[in-house]
């Protein structure tokens, strides 16, 4: 027990030795955007207000597609049993083994 508490101890004064090391060298310059513009802050809201109201705020790709099918229900339900029957599609939980 003495020799596992020991290493232990070693454990983690190492990763705090360490995480100390990597700590010292950021440099927070780098994380720093610095923008220089020369519109008004009237200017940028005047640009704003010329955005369509209809514009959409839905993200594309987030709605359903609408689609008209002209398929018969009573063939779609013919050709589902055929493959069934023919082993093309699984049936049930289990599936095709």
């Amino acid at each position: 027990m003495n020799t596992f508490s020991r290493f232990l101890s070693a454990a983690v004064v190492a990763t705090l030795a360490s995480a100390a090391a990597q700590a010292a060298e950021l440099d927070p310059s780098q994380f720093a955007t610095k923008f220089e513009t020369n519109r008004t802050r009237a200017e940028v809201a005047a640009e704003a207000s010329q955005v369509p109201a209809t514009r959409s705020q839905i993200p594309s790709g987030s709605k359903a597609e609408s689609y008209k099918s002209t398929a018969d229900r009573a063939a779609v339900q013919a050709q589902a049993a055929d493959a069934v029957r023919t082993g093309q599609i699984s049936s049930g939980e289990i599936g095709a083994r």
